[in-house]
């Protein structure tokens, strides 16, 4: 098991590997395998690029996230420009359903609402506004659509998706399901499997909730 002093010392390797993020400016802490970022970075996709970097890093339980975006004036936009710029990006992004969505954008934080049918896409309209020119943050406040759920088809379907990944100990991960919420529970060896197995939950037909139980072995 690594030490938190271990743990600080690759996240802060890892994020000076991370050709996205200006490792400089980020401060790592770490206590009981939970890592805190903090800083400030040029923009929100460098953010996220840092927080997926942090997560990589095996041993790490959780990361907690308290990095400002103070974007440049080079890369300032006007509310009204990113509105168009995102309804822009949906129009050419074939994940994206038309005219599902809702944008609200307030000093360049955008909100997004609205219903899909499947949770990939609402990870696609997510991920075409975080790396735009101009956005500080994204509200994620998209809604999966109602559809009739077969618990025991719906499990079955989960299980066997853990299977099949072979990162993934599918044995020691449960899975429960509650009208249209998926419970993971049991352990995992990293982050990265850890996403893995939610990944698999949200691919499931019908799931609208996936409740993360899970923890990552010490």
């Amino acid at each position: 098991m690594k030490t938190d002093i271990q743990l600080q010392r690759d996240v802060l390797d890892e994020l000076k590997w991370e050709p996205a993020v200006e490792a400089s400016a980020i401060g790592v802490e770490v206590r009981h395998g939970v890592v805190t970022l903090a800083g400030h970075v040029a923009s929100y996709s460098e953010r996220r690029a840092a927080e997926r970097a942090a997560q990589r890093v095996a041993g790490v339980k959780g990361v907690v996230v308290e990095i400002d975006v103070a974007l440049p004036q080079s890369s300032k936009r006007s509310d009204a420009d990113l509105v168009q710029a995102i309804n822009m990006a949906f129009d050419w992004n074939s994940c994206v359903p038309a005219n599902a969505l809702k944008i609200l954008v307030a000093d360049g934080i955008v909100t997004l609402s609205g219903e899909v049918d499947w949770a990939f896409q609402r990870a696609a309209a997510v991920s075409a506004v975080r790396n735009l020119v101009g956005v500080r943050g994204v509200n994620d406040r998209i809604k999966l659509k109602s559809h009739v759920v077969k618990v025991h088809d719906v499990k079955k379907k989960i299980v066997a998706a853990l299977h099949r990944q072979a990162q993934l100990d599918a044995n020691a991960i449960s899975v429960d399901i509650e009208g249209h919420n998926v419970t993971l529970g049991g352990t995992v060896d990293s982050w990265s499997e850890r996403i893995a197995a939610r990944n698999a939950a949200w691919a499931a037909p019908g799931v609208q909730n996936v409740i993360d139980n899970l923890s990552v072995a010490d």
